[in-house]
């Protein structure tokens, strides 16, 4: 009975091996701008036979979705280790979106999944958009944002953060850690944030984001 149990925990351990295998494959390939990729030849970045991708996805399109959801849950899961109970919203939503403007940089095969998956993730049910939707309503009801439609403050907050990353992506001279917070603070602003204060909050302190996600080399 052991023998079996150590089996089947071997084979499970193999799957997922190859399932995450295909998904970094897949992320390479949407960093790359490459969506039309047919499956043999990301099965071939994978190192994995073309049944056992079918043993995982049944499209290529799903393939991709879970590749770009394994990226912003990713993203989801760092914001909440940073999240602390009763903090002001303003300073929640300003301390995601000054760490999401850095990783433009400091993870750029994730930023590009992001940039050449579009706008439509900020609208994703999972990831960035419901934390920041979360953080806008709030600050809204707390009065620290004069927004009366949180939907439409998200919508021009994406716009904003998206234009930021193209931007970095364009000009690699420009500094990453001053444009986020340049552009943080006009956010901010815009959501009714007085100047003074916005750019008191983007000089506070953020965590360490190698330590938060672990080491990879900027490119």
């Amino acid at each position: 009975m052991a023998s079996d149990a150590g089996a089947g925990n071997r084979l499970e351990r193999r799957k997922m091996q190859t399932r995450a295998a295909l998904v970094r494959a897949a992320q390479s390939f949407i960093a790359a701008g490459k969506l039309n990729a047919p499956v043999l030849e990301i099965t071939q970045a994978a190192d994995v036979g073309m049944g056992s991708f079918y043993n995982h996805f049944e499209s290529k399109e799903q393939l991709f979705e879970a590749a770009v959801n394994d990226i912003l849950d990713a993203l989801g899961a760092l914001l909440d280790k940073l999240a602390v109970d009763g903090e002001d919203p303003a300073l929640t939503f300003a301390r995601s979106f000054r760490i999401v403007g850095r990783l433009f940089r400091q993870r750029p095969e994730t930023s590009r999944v992001l940039l050449n998956s579009g706008l439509t993730l900020m609208f994703a049910d999972r990831g960035l958009g419901p934390r920041a939707l979360r953080d806008i309503t709030v600050a809204a009801e707390a009065g620290r944002f004069t927004v009366t439609d949180p939907e439409l403050a998200l919508s021009v907050a994406a716009g904003a953060l998206m234009g930021l990353g193209q931007l970095l992506q364009n000009q690699r001279e420009r500094d990453g850690a001053e444009a986020a917070d340049s552009a943080t603070r006009g956010v901010l602003v815009m959501l009714g944030v007085s100047q003074a204060e916005a750019e008191d909050i983007c000089r506070l302190p953020l965590p360490d984001l190698d330590e938060l996600m672990g080491s990879e080399s900027a490119a």
